[in-house]
């Protein structure tokens, strides 16, 4: 690729390997967990790749990021585990990391956002969830610890109040009348996608944020791709028409990296294989960049 030193690229920003970060970048390769079948264990790698089509400048939001110090961990050998090694092992490895400002942990299936969460926090009566996502992610855990439970488990047999979790972006027909009485009934608050264009992105996630800042010591951010329109996300397995557009999830995604009390996002389910031109990786790539550039406004 071209270098231009006047054109600063995010991906030699991200391999500058600084021993004491402020953001933290990490790859869970996780898939076997997936209720469909999926090649999310691909994705970190491919969206890696992607990173060097982006300069470290936000041309609308006026914020150059380039400042900030950055570690890429590389990718956990988690990619062959299945559903039922695989919490334990990204548990284990989470709790291991070096403390930083903002950890940014790139999947991978969503059944990483369960042991991630239970390591950002020991206590999860103090943790907030966020979760931007199409789905309500509380099917039962029958079928074991998959990419459509983690919400369920964190609730049931972790200990995570559900008043705790606030969930964005939920779509019409991605969900079950069942599981939306779940989420009810446990005090989960649900913003859909029409909340979301009847009060603005802006409004809904300071008001996430503000609930949760008043009763959590740390808050946890699960960004769940396929949140976004289905012609904006075709690599992943679960987006449908009538999702989120890319402006509001990435304006959502900085509000919430500014934050002082958001210790680490995940962004999850690309299946880089489906994604044959590139489309939904370069999506991911935005994303993840954009709460780079949100946490450079923390105060």
């Amino acid at each position: 690729m071209f270098h231009d030193p006047y054109w600063p690229r995010a991906d030699v920003w991200l391999a500058q390997d600084h021993p004491d970060p402020e953001i933290l970048v990490v790859g869970v390769p996780s898939s076997k967990a997936s209720l469909s079948p999926s090649r999310a264990d691909l994705t970190p790698l491919a969206v890696r790749e992607h990173l060097g089509r982006f300069s470290t400048f936000h041309g609308e939001w006026g914020i150059d990021f380039g400042f900030l110090t950055a570690r890429d961990e590389g990718n956990w050998p988690v990619s062959e585990l299945d559903m039922h090694q695989m919490p334990a092992v990204v548990e284990r490895l989470g709790r291991s990391l070096q403390p930083a400002p903002l950890t940014l942990f790139l999947g991978g299936d969503n059944a990483i956002t369960r042991p991630l969460a239970r390591a950002t926090s020991p206590d999860l009566t103090r943790l907030g969830l966020i979760t931007l996502d199409a789905h309500h992610d509380v099917r039962t855990l029958e079928m074991g610890p998959t990419n459509g439970s983690p919400i369920r488990g964190l609730i049931e047999e972790d200990g995570l109040p559900g008043v705790n979790v606030v969930q964005i972006g939920i779509h019409s027909f991605a969900n079950s009348a069942e599981y939306r009485a779940y989420c009810a009934a446990r005090g989960v608050t649900v913003l859909t996608v029409g909340d979301i264009e009847q009060r603005g992105i802006g409004s809904v996630v300071e008001d996430a944020l503000t609930v949760l800042t008043a009763k959590c010591d740390v808050i946890y951010v699960d960004v769940d791709i396929d949140v976004l329109d289905r012609s904006q996300a075709p690599g992943c397995p679960g987006s449908r028409p009538g999702g989120m557009m890319i402006r509001d999830l990435a304006e959502a995604v900085r509000r919430c990296a500014r934050h002082h009390k958001v210790k680490a996002m995940d962004f999850v389910e690309v299946d880089a294989e489906a994604d044959r031109d590139g489309l939904t990786l370069l999506a991911m790539a935005h994303l993840i960049l954009s709460a780079v550039a949100g946490y450079t406004e923390r105060t």
